[in-house]
């Protein structure tokens, strides 16, 4: 560095140092940042949350929790109007969908089978090959390849056009919604309470090999326009919490804490948002 760069930047120091020094304070100003939604729904004035293909425990019925949260969400956060109906057990449909559309395409098989022309094929594997569930009577799903085969379902645009007729042609809200237990082990940083000879206490940082266990939220939002039944938008989130061994946390609690991390993300695609912050100016 130069003489005269050192004498500049030199300069520069003392210049703020005075500067500070001059101040007798700061305060801080609030602002809000506005985020603009990642859909344009100006052409919907309603909103129906239908129902989602849940699955990964049974310990929490995902589809109907998600649908209240939702819902309760967009009455006070969003200007369309919810749309307040059953909850569409969405897993069930499907299901019975591919039973009928199987039953469909075998029928002309086995009728070239009996006038010898031909032999009735196997039905392809689908989601009725999952054992009900004896709680809710619905198929079970346990991972994301289980969810894979009822994606059709979201595809039917006879389907949703139907079901938009009914509710006046809203914007419909679905998708699915994966809820796992999730154990984990490793090494975590953890602070720890050291006392010196004069009782003096300090903290510092020790790594402990730790056994955790929690949950993934692993929730689809899929968009549909209520007048064609055609996806308009869809997005896919995926949040992680753990615990420690010895804790015990009610998987319903852990469910609320992950989808409150999501919900300002769903939000922001229906409605502009805004973020509040602080700007710190010195006086």
């Amino acid at each position: 560095m130069s003489a005269r760069n050192a004498a500049a930047l030199a300069s520069a120091v003392l210049a703020v140092s005075l500067a500070l020094t001059a101040c007798t304070g700061f305060y801080e100003i609030p602002i809000e940042t506005p985020i603009q939604p990642k859909m344009d729904v100006s052409a919907f004035q309603r909103v129906l949350i239908a129902g989602f293909i849940s699955g990964g425990t049974d310990d929490v019925d995902a589809n109907l929790e998600t649908v209240r949260l939702l819902r309760s969400q967009l009455r006070t956060k969003s200007s369309l109007r919810v749309i307040e109906a059953e909850v569409l057990p969405l897993a069930e449909i499907a299901a019975d969908q591919h039973k009928d559309n199987a039953a469909e395409t075998l029928q002309p098989v086995a009728q070239l089978a009996s006038n010898g022309s031909g032999q009735a094929a196997a039905p392809a594997a689908g989601p009725e090959a999952h054992p009900a569930d004896p709680k809710q009577g619905e198929p079970k799903i346990r991972n994301e390849k289980d969810l894979q085969k009822y994606d059709k379902i979201f595809a039917d645009t006879a389907y949703w056009k139907k079901l938009g007729e009914e509710y006046q042609n809203p914007l419909i809200v679905t998708g699915t919604v994966l809820f796992t237990p999730h154990q984990a082990s490793g090494f975590v940083m953890q602070n720890r309470e050291v006392y010196d000879s004069f009782g003096r206490r300090t903290v510092i940082p020790v790594r402990t090999y730790m056994e955790r266990k929690g949950f993934i939220l692993a929730p689809k939002f899929i968009f549909i326009d209520g007048r064609t039944g055609a996806i308009l938008y869809s997005e896919g989130f995926r949040e992680e919490i753990l615990y420690n061994a010895q804790q015990n946390t009610p998987a319903l609690s852990s469910y609320f804490e992950l989808m409150d991390r999501l919900v300002p993300s769903f939000l922001s695609t229906l409605s502009a948002q805004r973020v509040r912050g602080t700007r710190v100016l010195l006086k």
